[in-house]
């Protein structure tokens, strides 16, 4: 196993991920079982088996002694996360010994040394899980330096920032994964063997003692290092198959070695069927009975041997066999240029990595160089998730981070905001900084970075997908009416971006109300239906391209149904003078419109708010309008008076109707009419302390509507008699 560190520790260029990898499998060796089992002893306990007495003894520092006991007692709070630690260090080893064959390929060797490869086996009679790599091996003096020494960087200063940092679930930084391992196991045996010293047993119990021999007794491993893991009572689930592909293909599915388990599995097999002598002799004699009786028969009897001809001679059975079966044959296409994946490999990817059948809506693939390097593939899931807005702010992004492609964790909130949790993919980096268990990063700024990097991309794609259904629209515009009509029933389904808004709109819609940075990016792709698109979704940038020359605001009407905002009275004048209004429907979209002001230099104005403008008046206008107030000063003086100042703050003119003789409007900067509505209808909802921010109602009246008019006719005549009015 790679030594956790060691001072030949460095940052190693890349190299062809294929050199040394293995295709397939090959068979055990029938002796190989055989030497492991006379190696274990006679089958004494854990507990009771002892150090080899020829074997050289040592202590650990005494500071390792307190660690060991944190990292069994309290250190980590998965065990099963050992695998991933040994896992990864089989492939550190394997790495440095691929590099250093580049200058001199003789260190490889020949024949099974040769093969680069991670090999796990179990040996359940005896409670015994086994790994092994070809790497480059460790000498008698690495096994003292490396695992008798736990961290390098200093064992005194790893307790002190634990009694600093008073966080007791840390370990990675500090080079102590490999004793993870003491979680499932009671002892332990490391059996390695470096080009250029013999082949050495380091052993211990974790209690403070280790020894080191020469091995003798076991097999010859040419090269590289096995680790003999003695399972405690209660970690024998570790003995388990199924168990152990879940764990590789959970944490290591895409380490850059191939990774074997030995282990059963059934075949079907074609044998002979043979028949009982009685039945044999049963046959004959009947056989013999029906050609005495039909002997005159030869068409009979021809049909009977043709029968007999039909007859199958073989049968299908089930049978147990055992042999290597790979793991880890998914390959890390996010580790080579997008330029050479195709389109059918991303899909793929994309399906191992979800465990989903369907394939994604839309992939970017990218690599971010600076202070923090790392590569990334985000997908769009082709449908959202059933109940993804339900738990919104309790869900974790479904991204999983890697590190040099071991996987750390898939439950990082802070690699990408909420609105994005519904993306897919992961995040690999080489240069990451993580602390001790490689569960949190140790340094937030890193995060910080590659979630801005992570969101930049993101939109990107999104607006990507927006821009491709664009221009597929304006080539249909540009075909011809034959083309257009081949095509009629693709015009009628939904575009790519209709699907996604349809799935994930509401994110984005979240999104403009949670990050103000991106507001104005995630305000492009906003999809909505208008007065004027028939039914048909468009962006704010489709709605300023169409706005009249002399229109100086984005109109717009929330309700709660398509029907009651297209009949609404306060739309009257800006339809009769062709102004196009945004109809909103989802509840949500009150809240976006309190974020969301102006767009492209445009204001936003709320259709059911008063002092709604419809552009610059004329002089002519503007004495009209100044005339018909005077005119119904009077009327309207006495309506608020009656109506009273807790019901209206004002009785107005109105230059928004044109059918309707009067309308309520809300103040411009209360909520309106439609988010009072939503408010109430929460269920936890308490008027008395909502109530400031409620918008001050004003009644506005159409002039020129016959009921007002014969009002004003008969106030001007009874405006002395109250009872009359």
């Amino acid at each position: 196993i790679q030594a956790e560190e060691d001072e030949s520790h460095m940052d190693l260029p890349k190299v062809d991920d294929k050199e040394g990898a293995v295709p397939a499998g090959s068979v055990t060796d029938h002796t190989t079982t055989e030497r492991e089992e006379e190696s274990i002893g006679d089958g004494e306990s854990v507990k009771e088996r002892k150090l080899r007495e020829n074997a050289e003894k040592f202590e650990f520092q005494a500071e390792v002694g307190r660690l060991m006991d944190i990292i069994i007692n309290s250190l980590y709070s998965n065990k099963d996360i050992f695998l991933r630690e040994l896992i990864s260090n089989a492939s550190d080893a394997l790495d440095k010994i691929r590099f250093m064959s580049l200058t001199d390929p003789g260190l490889l060797g020949e024949g099974d040394a040769a093969e680069l490869d991670i090999r796990i086996s179990i040996d359940k009679e005896n409670k015994v899980l086994k790994l092994r790599d070809r790497g480059i091996g460790m000498t008698k003096d690495n096994l003292i330096q490396n695992l008798g020494t736990i961290a390098k960087s200093g064992t005194s200063a790893f307790l002190e920032q634990m009694q600093k940092s008073g966080d007791m679930n840390l370990i990675g930084q500090f080079g102590v994964g490999f004793y993870s391992v003491y979680l499932v196991a009671d002892y332990i045996e490391v059996i390695s063997k470096h080009n250029d010293d013999k082949q050495w047993i380091w052993e211990s119990k974790a209690d403070g003692n280790f020894a080191i021999s020469e091995d003798t007794e076991g097999e010859d491993l040419q090269r590289g290092t096995q680790i003999n893991i003695y399972l405690k009572d209660d970690c024998v689930e570790y003995l388990e198959e199924d168990k152990l592909k879940e764990l590789v293909t959970k944490y290591s599915e895409f380490i850059n070695f191939p990774i074997y388990l030995y282990g059963s599995k059934e075949v079907s097999k074609e044998v002979p069927i043979e028949d009982d002598e009685d039945d044999e002799e049963a046959e004959d004699e009947e056989a013999e009975g029906e050609e005495e009786e039909e002997e005159e028969d030869d068409m009979d009897v021809e049909d009977d041997e043709e029968s007999e001809d039909d007859e199958p001679t073989t049968k299908t059975v089930k049978e147990t066999v055992y042999d290597w079966e790979l793991l880890n044959d998914t390959k890390a296409i996010w580790l080579r240029s997008s330029s050479e994946v195709t389109e059918e490999e991303y899909h793929k990817f994309y399906k191992a990595l979800t465990k989903s059948e369907e394939e994604p809506m839309a992939y970017s693939h990218f690599k971010a160089e600076g202070d923090v390097e790392f590569k990334s593939v985000l997908f769009i899931p082709a449908k959202a998730e059933a109940g993804m807005f339900d738990n919104y702010y309790s869900n974790n992004a479904a991204l999983k981070l890697y590190v040099r492609r071991v996987f750390i964790s898939d439950e990082f909130d802070e690699l990408v905001p909420k609105y994005l949790s519904f993306l897919k993919g992961l995040v690999d980096s080489d240069t990451l900084p993580l602390n001790v268990s490689r569960e949190m990063l140790q340094q937030h700024s890193s995060l910080k970075t590659i979630k801005k990097k992570l969101v930049r991309k993101a939109l990107d794609m999104i607006r990507k997908l927006a821009e491709e259904d664009k221009d597929d629209e304006e080539e249909k515009e540009d075909s011809d009416s034959e083309a257009e009509a081949a095509d009629e029933s693709k015009e009628d389904g939904e575009s790519a971006y209709d699907k996604f808004w349809k799935e994930f709109g509401k994110a984005i819609k979240l999104g403009i109300i949670e990050d103000s940075s991106n507001r104005t990016r995630l305000s492009k792709l906003l999809r909505f239906q208008t007065s004027k698109s028939d039914g048909k979704f468009i962006s704010l940038d489709e709605y300023v391209s169409n706005m009249k020359k002399d229109q100086k605001q984005i109109y717009y009407l929330a309700g709660a149904s398509m029907e009651e905002v297209s009949k609404s009275p306060f739309l009257e004048k800006l339809i009769k003078k062709d102004l196009e209004v945004i109809y909103f429907t989802d509840p949500i979209d009150e809240y976006v419109m309190q974020n969301l002001t102006e767009f492209d230099d445009y204001k936003f104005a709320n259709a059911s708010k008063e002092d709604l403008k419809f552009g610059d008046k004329d002089d002519e206008e503007k004495k009209r309008e100044k005339e018909t107030k005077e005119e119904f000063k009077d009327l309207t003086k006495w309506w608020k008076t009656l109506l009273g100042a807790d019901e209206v703050e004002a009785v107005k003119i109105s230059n928004r109707l044109s059918t309707t003789p009067c309308v309520v409007v809300t103040s411009k900067y209360g909520w309106s009419a439609n988010m009072e509505r939503i408010m109430k209808s929460q269920a936890l909802s308490d008027d008395s302390r909502s109530s400031y921010m409620k918008g001050r109602k004003t009644l506005e009246i159409n002039p020129r509507h016959p009921i007002i008019k014969d009002l004003k006719e008969k106030y001007t005549e009874n405006n002395e008699d109250e009872k009359e009015l």
